[in-house]
């Protein structure tokens, strides 16, 4: 007797069939289970972040002063860089053009013209005279002849009032 009633108590399993009676127990059930398992996540992730945050705290109060060292020097990594591209931003290159009628107003030659050029590079008058091949006697007369005609008495002035009246760049 014993075994006869749990073979009848016993759940059969059939297959469901896509009615909409059985449909509607599914979704049901669906909606259910995706809510537990959105709650269990929530409270997961609540849990971590307050483990989190309790690390967080154990940290700042262990290195607190390496990290505002840390922060600071940061800062002033950021503000270096920032001044930096700023400083060393590339200016546009103007484009030079010759005050012609300077040239032909104070009677200054092709060949004294280049002498002052290289006088505004820096070049000795030896230098210059290797430059263009000619002797350094030749360098000092161009280069006196420059003076009287720009009104200057040195090298300097004469390349100072040469970049005044753009006669060279």
């Amino acid at each position: 007797m014993a075994i006869h009633l749990l073979l009848v108590s016993r759940p059969t399993f059939r297959p469901i069939h896509p009615t909409p009676l059985a449909l509607g127990g599914c979704i049901g059930q669906n909606v259910s289970m995706i809510m537990r398992l959105t709650t269990y996540g929530l409270v997961l992730a609540l849990g971590a972040f307050a483990l989190q945050w309790i690390e967080y705290q154990h940290l700042s109060r262990t290195y607190s002063t390496q990290i505002v060292i840390l922060v600071v020097a940061a800062g002033f990594l950021a503000l270096g860089i920032w001044a930096g591209s700023r400083l060393t931003r590339p200016t546009p290159a103007s484009t030079f053009e010759r005050n012609d009628a300077a040239l032909q107003a104070l009677n200054i030659s092709p060949r004294e013209l280049a002498v002052l050029e290289l006088i505004a590079d820096g070049q000795s008058n030896k230098q210059i005279a290797r430059s263009l091949g000619v002797s350094p006697n030749t360098v000092k007369s161009h280069s006196g002849r420059l003076f009287a005609k720009l009104e200057v008495e040195r090298r300097t002035q004469a390349v100072a009032r040469a970049k005044e009246l753009r006669l060279i760049a």
